[in-house]
C-alpha cells in the first residue's frame, strides 16, 4: 500500500481499483507464477468443498 500511495503517488481510489497484476506492472515487479494443474485444483476442491446455503 505504501508503494502505491507514496512511491507511485496514486490517489486512494485509484490504488484500490487496481488489480494485483496492474500494481505489479506499475511497480515493475517480475512475476513467475505458474498455473494450477487440474490435479492440484481437484485436491484443493476435495479438501475445501463449497458449503451449501440451505
Amino acid at each position: 500500500m505504501r508503494l502505491g500511495l507514496v512511491e507511485l503517488r496514486l490517489l486512494p481510489d485509484d490504488f484500490w481499483t487496481l488489480t494485483p497484476a496492474e500494481l505489479m506492472l506499475m511497480l515493475d515487479v517480475e512475476t513467475t507464477s505458474t498455473r494450477m494443474s487440474r490435479g492440484t485444483f481437484s485436491d484443493l476442491a476435495a479438501r475445501f468443498p463449497d458449503k451449501n446455503k440451505d
